[in-house]
């Protein structure tokens, strides 16, 4: 009995895998959106569950302090040199990794179709910029730790972090002097994400970000092009990408094919295969040309 549950479920699989790397070769043009698994195989941590985030970070698990706790703006007043550790040691790290090879795989076959590409994703760690990613062709729905805000704000600016640097004592999770500062009004600077109960995150970036997504769609829709959607990484403790995937396929009626190794689950009618997001491109999009 359990042999022929096992056939049926690697048919099923198989069939899954069929149907998806079809729907990707047809397509007029692609959507890729991808959650924080999407980094997991380049490498960068895996912060769900305390464990995970307290692995990267023990200074933080002496204190006790989750990676909700610590995603809060609250840090930058309260604590700034806690505050620019964490985010400093992270920009640093994003910084030096390099993206896995499913993100070039991924932008060859964006490249390819006569409608093109976009991408959503609610990663600020700026990998798909750095793998080739056209900048106009990027929505960063929780922004980017590679851009900078006053913390106050003192005005909706957001100015590019390319020159900045912060000098972080690792072991305590600690940033040294000096520490970003708003050039407008000298108050603490911060970076440009949106972070749990945030009322002082400037989205105005990202707002153009989606505008420029919302006309790329409206094209599409114009001129009945057959558009795929690949979700990456995207889990359900923070479900923006997931749902957002789930209503451009319903409105603008694509395919969407969920890669995800725990929550591979998909509405009626969609792809969903339980794998990581390097296997899942690999597999699905096919190699390089």
């Amino acid at each position: 009995m359990l042999g022929l549950v096992q056939r049926a479920e690697s048919n099923r699989f198989a069939e899954d895998l069929r149907r998806a790397t079809a729907a990707m070769r047809s397509a007029e043009a692609l959507l890729v959106a991808a959650g924080a698994g999407m980094g997991v195989d380049s490498g960068l941590p895996d912060f769900r569950g305390q464990a995970g985030f307290w692995r990267a970070y023990p200074a933080l698990k002496r204190l006790g302090v989750s990676f909700e706790e610590m995603a809060q703006p609250g840090w930058f007043w309260d604590d700034p040199s806690l505050a620019w550790g964490f985010y400093g040691h992270r920009l640093d790290l994003y910084r030096r990794t390099d993206p896995h090879e499913g993100f070039a795989r991924l932008l060859d076959l964006g490249k390819s179709k006569p409608e093109g590409y976009f991408v959503f994703t609610s990663n600020v760690d700026g990998q798909f910029q750095k793998a080739g990613f056209a900048e106009e062709r990027i929505v960063e729905c929780h922004g980017s730790i590679h851009h900078l805000q006053c913390v106050a704000p003192c005005s909706e600016a957001i100015w590019d972090a390319a020159t900045t640097t912060v000098a972080v004592d690792e072991a305590a999770c600690r940033a040294q002097e000096p520490l970003p500062h708003c050039s407008r009004c000298g108050r603490l600077a911060r970076p440009n994400i949106l972070m749990f109960g945030d009322w002082g995150w400037v989205g105005n970036r990202a707002d153009e970000q989606r505008s420029r997504l919302e006309t790329w769609l409206k094209q599409l829709a114009q001129k009945s092009a057959r558009l795929v959607i690949v979700e990456l990484g995207a889990g359900e403790a923070i479900p923006t990408v997931r749902y957002t995937c789930e209503r451009i396929a319903q409105r603008f009626q694509a395919t969407l094919i969920r890669i995800n190794p725990r929550d591979a689950s998909v509405p009626a009618g969609h792809v969903g295969l339980a794998m990581g997001a390097a296997e899942g491109v690999r597999r699905t999009a096919g190699d390089r040309s």
